[in-house]
């Protein structure tokens, strides 16, 4: 795990946080769709939101929040409606959200961050909310992380956490996250969301800075089907109440508080491609031999994202010509001679050649990855060499099942 390990909590496990989930009836389901999370004083915010020019009223508050003051108190989420293409009623909806959670919290609405997931087209159940919001503020606790992760999901099957520690200054300093996503999920922040608290004290553009280079590496690098959602967010807080050494420029503390961050959105980020809808297991690709690291993730996307190369290991068929091809389509430029293939430990493909390979063999792995879904060695791996370069890049995905079909084409019916 690096300079840094694993301890429980999620995002209440950094000092000076607490969260809480409930149902409030906002979901048909009657599962948990409402969550909150906050820190005892203010906190540094910084976001990445969707690239889609259709949006969710929640992405167009919290820009606006976070271009006037990177700050905020509380990140609050309803699961259920998505807020998305809801007009101007919708953004109404949104502002009274934020109004009737700082009148419960005492604070200003402006220190309040928003998020939405669920139907597109569909408004927040207002009357569901007015009546949820006393109830969650109410059971508000230092140990309510893993009530706010299964308040947020829609078709996950898994809730995602993850807490890490390490020691900056000689004292402890923790970030923690939870995410929900497995559907609806593309690069370009891409229905998925994810909020991270800190305790570190970090300067805002730096804390913005840090969490757009992580994010890049992490949930811009997952794709489970190609569409990217109209409500992605990525929020994360910081508030200093670990009372080490402010950092206001990368340094040895700077990069040691950033590489814990990127793992932590690592860590969500893979958890939601794990858990794609319909996914048996999860597709790691690793591109190396790249002149830059932006060229080496878009050829590593684009394998993970295709669907031939999706299908054909869901039908554990380890045909490295889709793979090929799909490097060849990314965008990137280089010669076919250089390239190689590797599936697992077998190399399929060198120099731009085809390798005699033990194809049984081959599809046996492909099996196993399956058979392991949800474990730690559910993972197929995939390693494209396309040159000299020195540079490297990951993405993840899953493969395509007929489930997915299942699970999308009576989403609303």
């Amino acid at each position: 795990m690096g300079e840094w390990r694993k301890i429980s909590g999620g995002v209440t496990a950094p000092k000076g946080y607490k969260a809480a989930g409930i149902t409030a009836g906002l979901k048909a389901s009657g599962l948990p769709d409402l969550a909150l999370i906050v820190s005892d004083v203010d906190a540094i915010a910084a976001g990445v939101f969707t690239t889609s020019h259709v949006r969710a009223a929640c992405v167009d508050y919290c820009r606006q929040i976070l271009q006037v003051k990177p700050s905020a108190r509380a990140i609050l989420c309803n699961s259920g409606q998505a807020n998305a293409a809801t007009g101007e009623q919708g953004i109404k909806d949104a502002q009274e959200s934020a109004d009737l959670l700082a009148r419960e919290l005492g604070i200003n609405p402006e220190s309040i961050l928003l998020a939405s997931t669920g139907v597109i087209g569909q408004r927040i159940k207002m009357d569901a909310l007015r009546g949820g919001i006393p109830k969650l503020v109410a059971v508000l606790s230092e140990t309510g992380s893993e009530a706010a992760s299964s308040a947020i999901i829609t078709t996950d099957l898994v809730t995602k956490s993850i807490a890490l520690e390490t020691t900056i200054g000689d004292r402890p300093v923790r970030i923690g996250g939870i995410a929900k996503g497995s559907g609806m999920i593309h690069p370009n922040m891409a229905t998925m969301l994810a909020f991270v608290t800190c305790d570190a004290a970090v300067s805002p553009h730096l804390w913005q800075q840090m969490l757009t280079r992580s994010a890049n590496k992490t949930f811009n690098s997952i794709t489970v089907d190609g569409d990217t959602s109209t409500n992605d967010s990525l929020i994360a807080l910081t508030n200093g109440q670990s009372r080490t050494p402010a950092i206001t420029e990368m340094g040895i503390e700077g990069d040691k508080l950033e590489g814990m961050l990127t793992e932590v959105c690592q860590y969500l980020a893979k958890a939601i491609a794990r858990d794609g809808e319909g996914a048996t297991c999860l597709i790691e690709v690793e591109v190396i031999g790249a002149h830059t690291e932006v060229a080496a993730r878009q050829i590593a996307k684009t394998i993970a994202g295709s669907s031939l190369v999706k299908s054909a290991i869901f039908g554990r068929d380890p045909n490295w010509g889709r793979i090929a091809g799909a490097a060849g389509r990314a965008g990137v430029p280089f010669e076919q001679d250089d390239l190689s293939i590797k599936l697992g430990d077998f190399l399929l493909f060198q120099n731009g050649q085809p390798v005699n390979f033990d194809k049984a063999a081959a599809s046996t792995y492909l099996k196993q990855a399956a058979e392991g879904a949800y474990l730690q060695d559910d993972t197929v791996k995939i390693s494209v060499n396309i040159g000299s370069g020195n540079s490297s890049g990951k993405a993840w995905g899953c493969d395509l099942s007929y489930d997915y079909v299942k699970i999308n084409a009576h989403y609303t019916t």
